[in-house]
């Protein structure tokens, strides 16, 4: 049972723009998400008493919280492996709420990831040494596996042969994000649809995978403010209450090379979390009216709809097939235009547009939201969580 279910709250969201050149550092990127998330939420910065990162976020606690002007923090702490860790952090600052050890707790991802360091370019200048995250990836580099593009073309690969996808099945996914980005000023491609034929003549980035299968690469920060349900009720926004949040680690779990299991056309550790969610909230499939779905590449979006039980194994190609995924469908995904259409911020601008569904405020609003489902990054160490209405 996870005992912080339906009693904390997401009461704040703050982001800056999204852009390929901020033309500043990630550090006022995220102090600029953060204030503007304690605004959103009508709390002052400094009340702030908690900070939650990912492993990968250069931008630490303590230098956030002295920008802010925060007394002090009772609660701190770090979830790992990357996107995995987007709702994660959402689970880890509502047990801290829960448990008493911190009032509001601050998240936050800001980085120049097109301008800077560009994440998706992976372990080929990586140091040899006898440390065990490096010794991992020297069973797989010297084979040419060293972007993240290439490990999922792996998977991708053998879903296509067990299950008969096709690229055009990857492109749907692509085309649905750029449709909801064109409508959101927000998104960085604000205005640019694609079609099913541009998808197809974008270039090969790592057969099968092409261009337009790969998600972008983004300057910009995100930032949430979370606290009891209770206490959220009395704020200046309307609460996003978390129903509840989950990780998951399946068997011989690696990170984004799993190749050793029995099978790798699925996402089990998907799977970990997708039974923690709808066991913990009494929910199912048919009670989400819409789902932000980790996106970075499209085959693992199919497989996570079919980890959560939308459709079965090997049949989300058809589940896609006639616009299901778009407004209007039985599952809008990524209204906001996800990673591929909005902005690649490790999934938080994803949570983000959760919290505006729940508000009924998104530009791609859905009808009669109750229940929104987000994921985090895939084929990694990863989580998921439910946002709901208050009672």
């Amino acid at each position: 049972m996870i005992k912080f279910a339906r009693k904390t709250a997401i009461a704040g969201i703050g982001a800056t723009e999204f852009s390929k050149n901020s033309g500043r550092t990630p550090m006022q990127l995220a102090t600029e998400a953060s204030i503007a998330a304690c605004v959103d939420a009508g709390v002052n910065p400094a009340d702030v008493d908690g900070i939650v990162v990912f492993s990968a976020e250069k931008n630490t606690d303590i230098e956030v919280a002295r920008n802010l002007g925060v007394r002090e923090l009772t609660h701190f702490s770090m979830i790992n492996h990357g996107g995995g860790a987007a709702c994660g952090v959402i689970a880890q600052a509502a047990m801290a709420l829960y448990s008493g050890a911190a009032k509001y707790v601050l998240v936050y991802r800001a980085f120049n990831e097109r301008s800077w360091h560009r994440f998706g370019q992976g372990v080929q200048d990586a140091h040899q040494s006898p440390e065990a995250f490096d010794v991992s990836f020297s069973w797989t580099t010297p084979f040419g596996l060293l972007t993240p593009a290439q490990w999922v073309a792996m998977f991708a690969t053998r879903y296509m042969h067990e299950y008969g996808a096709t690229s055009e099945d990857f492109g749907r996914i692509a085309v649905a994000d750029r449709k909801h980005a064109a409508t959101n000023p927000a998104a960085f491609f604000f205005e640019r649809p694609i079609t099913l034929d541009d998808h197809q003549n974008s270039r090969m980035i790592t057969e099968p995978l092409r261009l337009l299968d790969c998600c972008q690469e983004s300057d910009g920060g995100q930032a949430l403010l979370l606290t009891t349900e209770d206490r959220a009720m009395d704020l200046k926004q309307r609460p996003a209450v978390i129903a509840s949040a989950a990780q998951g680690v399946a068997h011989d779990q690696h990170l984004m090379r799993s190749y050793y299991r029995e099978s790798i056309s699925g996402l089990p550790e998907i799977g970990v979390v997708a039974r923690q969610l709808w066991e913990s909230t009494g929910l199912g499939p048919d009670d989400i009216q819409t789902a932000i779905l980790y996106d970075h590449f499209t085959p693992f979006v199919l497989t996570q709809l079919e980890e959560f039980g939308f459709c079965a194994e090997g049949e989300a190609r058809h589940f896609i097939a006639d616009g299901a995924i778009e407004m209007g469908g039985r599952l809008p995904i990524n209204t906001n235009g996800g990673q591929l259409g909005e902005a690649y911020i490790h999934g938080m601008n994803g949570i983000a547009e959760a919290v505006r569904q729940i508000r009924g405020t998104a530009v791609n609003q859905v009808d009669h939201v109750d229940n929104v489902l987000v994921t985090a990054g895939t084929g990694v160490p990863t989580s998921g969580l439910i946002l709901t209405q208050p009672q």
